[in-house]
């Protein structure tokens, strides 16, 4: 049996199309959520892309054996707060750690950049995103139901003292 090989990477042309595509349809296939999720996502890819700031932010492309897997960002929302955004693993990926090992790049950036928090904004029906983020540390501090995306939701805002 051959293990294969994962590689976390910067993000190349093509990439950041491939991450608004994930999400649009593993979130409709999986959830139901309709196009202006895929926006929203489309909306965030492209401020990351065109107001990028190398010094305190960050993107890894997750691989399996070259393969595009997954993603994460870190991007600053202040000087003192990172915000962990597109957190996204492809269905084949799953269940071997690579949802962890993003998240703990993306802490490992942000403690080294000196951010003192991260935060983040997920949605209660996430539950394995949910329970990786629960393992590192952040809580809750936030709920909200409201109306998104064609589904009645709860929004979450977790955050993590770095």
């Amino acid at each position: 049996m051959n293990k294969s090989t994962i590689t976390l990477r910067p993000p190349q042309p093509g990439d950041m199309g491939w991450v608004v595509q994930q999400h649009g349809e593993i979130y409709w296939r999986e959830y139901g959520w309709d196009m202006r999720f895929e926006a929203l996502v489309a909306g965030i890819v492209s401020g990351y892309v065109t107001k990028y700031q190398s010094d305190f932010e960050k993107c890894w492309i997750a691989e399996i054996d070259g393969v595009r897997a997954g993603s994460a960002f870190v991007v600053r929302k202040s000087k003192t707060t990172a915000q962990l955004r597109m957190l996204i693993l492809t269905p084949e990926a799953r269940g071997l750690g690579l949802g962890g090992q993003l998240c703990d790049e993306c802490i490992a950036f942000a403690r080294a950049t000196g951010y003192k928090k991260m935060t983040l904004w997920t949605n209660s029906c996430l539950l394995a995103a949910r329970a990786i983020y629960a393992k590192r540390g952040f809580t809750r501090v936030k709920a909200e139901p409201y109306q998104g995306f064609g589904q009645d939701l709860v929004g979450e805002t977790w955050d993590l003292k770095l």
